[in-house]
This record gives C-alpha cells, structure tokens and sequence, in this order.
C-alpha cells in the first residue's frame, strides 16, 4: 500500500504540472515577445517591429495598424500586457475566418474551400492557384490548413475579416520602371465599385512619376545614346552627362520628363479599361471564369497595344523634347505646333510599327518571369508565409530587366524613327532599313546602345516606386496588405 500512496500523489502532481493550452499559448507569446523588443527595455516600437518582422513582408501601413490596434494606453508603444491582449483579441478574429472559411466544419481548409472563400468576394482563381495560396500555409504536407497553421501564419498580420484575407492573397504591386507597364492587375466587382481601383491606379500613377522624375537623367543620356549611335556620341557615362550640362546646364538632365510624367495617367486608364473589356470578351457568357495565365497574356498585350496607340504621340513629343537643345522648342505646345507645320500629322506615328511589335516580347516575358519567379519563391518556402513585399519588387525588378533584354532592340529602332527629323536632316529609313543601317555600321551591338543606362535606373526607379507607392496607397485608403 505504501508504494501506492506514494505513486498516485506524485501523478497528480505531474498533472497538475502538464502545461494547459493557454499556459503554452502565453510561453509562446512571451517567447515572440522577447524577440521582437530588441533593445530588452520591456516595450516594442514600430522601428522593432518593422525589424522583427521583416521577413513577414508586411506594409508601413500594417506595422501601424498592429500599434494602434493594441496600444491601450496611447503612448505609441506596446508594453507585454498591450501585446499579449492584441494577440488574444486577434486570435480570436481569425477564429471567426476559420470556422467562416471551413464550410464542411471539419477543422481543416482545403484549396476548394480557399477557392469559394475569394469567389464570394468576387475574385476568381483557379483551383491550381487555390492550391498554391495553401501550400503557404501547410507546414504538415497535408494539402490542408488546420487551426494552428492557419493561426500561426496570420496571427502577426492585422487582418480583421475574410475580404482581407483576399486581397492578401492576391497580393501584387504595381511598379513603373518608366517602360512598358505590366500586365494589369485583376480587381473584384466590389474593388470597383467602391472606387478602391481607381484610387490603387492613382497611387500607382503617383510613384511612376516620381520614380521617372529621379531617373530622368538616366533616360535621358540612355535615349541620346539610343538615337546619336557610336559616331556621334562617343564616351562613358561621365563625358555623356558633361555633355548635357555643359549645352544647357543641371536643369537639361530633365528635359522630357514633364511629358513623360504627363502621359501616365492616360495610358494607365486606357490601359486598364481595355484589359476590362477584352477581359469581358474573352469570357464569353462565362462572366466568372477565372482567365489562364496565356490568356491573361493575350489580354494584357492587346490592352498595352490600345493605350500605346491612343498616346504614341505624346511618346514622340517626348522623345523630340529630350533630345532638343536649349531654345529650340518654347515648349510642349511649342514643339508640337513645329512637328505638325514641317512635318504633318504622321510625325507623331513614326516608329509606331516597331514600337508594337515590341509589346509582345516585354509583356510576355515580363509576365512569364514574374510568375515563374514568384511561385518558384512559394513552392520553396512552402510553410512560410507568402512574398514578402522585397520578394515581390525583386521579382517585378528582374522580370522587367528580362522583359527589356529582349524588347530592346525594337524599342531602339522605333526612338531612332521618333527622332529622325530632329538629327542632322538625315534620311528618313524605314524600320527594317534602319535595322540594316544599325546592324551594318555598327554591328549586332549597335541594336542595345544605351542599354547600359536604361538597366541601370530599374533597381532605383523599383525602390523609389515602391517607397511612394506604399505611402500613397496610406494616404488614399487602400493600404490592405496584399492590395497592389
């Protein structure tokens, strides 16, 4: 009998240590609270979280909502008691979004179950992506999410409902490199409605020009070097900047920008109305048929085909501005005005051939690379959570670069066509004896002059991009983590 007393008071004791659920949730928190306050002074700031969670890939806007979601007592810092009742409070909010997004309540989300969530708030994606958005989150390899996986992946991302689940998961971000823009992004029935596209595409319109107003001197010097060839503009990088400002001082590095600032708010809105309609067309009787990624392709190259068109002559005023010397134009009015008189109406359509032709081999690369990259990133960190937003600028930034390499020399051809009037009175070739012209004097290498300038300002005008995009989307209302 002795042992026996002695062995059961001892298993209650250990029952009674085992830690509860709570006890570990609390561990846990403690533990994530102990790695984000870096410098140990018993608070976390928006600098230490900004750092922490780095990897998360989470916006200025978000890191901000976290704060004032759980900063009780105003002081623009969250001590341990402020921290573990956000956490408490958001778990609980994602309670509600799983058992909301567990239709057949068996404890677990499947990709169709991910797949019907989005189609009720009128985003439409395939099965195939469906999956891909859970393999995000499946730690466990069994092609479903469970309340752990589902809790842990979002429980440091201040989601408040399903909608905002969505559009993090149809994350994307618009970023201008000052070429050809990408193919449009696709936005829900309510997305429109409520004006959050219009006020996206704003914010997108916003960073282009001021990320193509930081890098005009790059294109500029890209596009004399472009259109002047080795002859005539011999030199490094320095002797073609020296040049510039010795003939019309600092202020000639920006010559061309105002139109090429000017002519992104149209293209962009031709642009997206067209995608809508072709879009629309290509469903056919389907409305809600999620379109394939060639077809998003075909869609996308025929709506930069529309919008290169109804702006293509403001692409060769800019191109005549930036290469005009001080006192040869009065003036954007100016310049077209002399265009119309000595040229004609046509002026304004040359290099129009190849400047089409071009489309097709940057979008579609573009696109490609984007896509490859991005899900190449999701299908190696499977368990992690989805492209943080360095993840997605690095992607935007080498697929523009791919898509440039191989639209290059058309984009060249066409500058040269635009310019042709402008230099020396030369012959006005057309675009395949242009090409031999190049290609004779200078070699298969004469068809990327000014390529060096041109790569060299993607890696700035991506970050600069980026930076004002994020602020404007805060400004107009639209910064929902994963709404580009």
């Amino acid at each position: 009998m002795t042992p026996q007393r002695t062995w059961f008071p001892r298993a209650r004791c250990q029952e009674s240590d085992a830690p509860s659920p709570d006890q570990d949730r609390q561990k846990r928190w403690a533990e994530l609270f102990d790695q984000l306050d870096l410098n140990k002074d018993g608070h976390i700031d928006r600098l230490e979280l900004r750092v922490g969670l780095a990897a998360r890939g989470l916006s200025r806007g978000s890191l901000e909502r976290i704060v004032e979601a759980g900063d009780t007592n105003q002081d623009g810092v969250l001590d341990f008691e402020e921290f573990i009742q956000y956490l408490r409070n958001h778990e609980r909010e994602l309670k509600l979004m799983f058992r909301h997004l567990d239709r057949n309540n068996d404890g677990r989300i499947d990709a169709a179950e991910i797949q019907h969530c989005l189609h009720t708030v009128g985003v439409n994606i395939s099965l195939e992506d469906a999956t891909r958005i859970l393999l995000s989150m499946d730690k466990d390899g069994t092609m479903t999410v469970n309340w752990n996986e589902w809790r842990d992946h979002f429980l440091l991302n201040p989601l408040t409902n399903v909608e905002d689940v969505a559009h993090y998961w149809k994350r994307s971000i618009m970023l201008d490199t000052g070429e050809q823009l990408m193919v449009p992004d696709d936005f829900s029935e309510e997305e429109k409605k409520s004006g959050f596209v219009w006020r996206q595409l704003m914010a997108g319109a916003v960073a282009g020009s001021v990320s193509r107003t930081g890098t005009a001197p790059l294109d500029r010097l890209k596009v004399f070097r472009q259109v002047h060839g080795s002859s005539d503009f011999k030199g490094n990088f320095l002797s073609g900047f020296q040049y510039m400002l010795k003939e019309g001082g600092p202020w000639s590095l920006w010559r061309g920008n105002g139109m090429n600032v000017l002519k992104i708010a149209p293209e962009t809105a031709v642009k997206f109305t067209a995608y809508e309609q072709i879009k629309s067309l290509m469903r056919g009787s389907n409305e809600t048929r999620t379109l394939r990624i060639h077809e998003r392709f075909v869609a996308g190259s025929l709506a930069g085909a529309t919008a290169q068109t109804a702006v293509y002559p403001m692409e060769v005023l800019k191109t005549r501005l930036t290469l005009r010397k001080t006192g040869q134009y009065s003036g954007m009015a100016g310049c077209a005005k002399q265009i119309l008189q000595r040229e004609g109406i046509t002026a304004f359509y040359k290099g129009y051939v190849p400047n089409m032709l071009s489309i097709v081999p940057y979008a579609g690369i573009d696109l490609a690379v984007y896509e490859t990259l991005k899900f190449a990133w999701l299908n190696r960190n499977r368990g992690v959570a989805d492209p943080g937003v360095m993840v997605l600028v690095g992607c935007g930034a080498v697929s523009s670069t791919c898509g440039q390499l191989a639209s290059y020399p058309l984009a060249l051809i066409r500058t040269r066509m635009q310019a042709q009037a402008s230099v020396k009175g030369g012959p006005k070739l057309s675009m395949l004896a242009l090409l031999h012209s190049i290609v004779t004097q200078e070699g298969v290498a004469g068809l990327y002059r000014g390529i060096s300038p041109n790569l060299l300002k993607i890696v700035p005008a991506v970050s600069v991009s980026y930076v004002v995009y994020e602020y404007m989307r805060i400004m107009l209302g639209v910064d929902i983590e994963g709404g580009l």
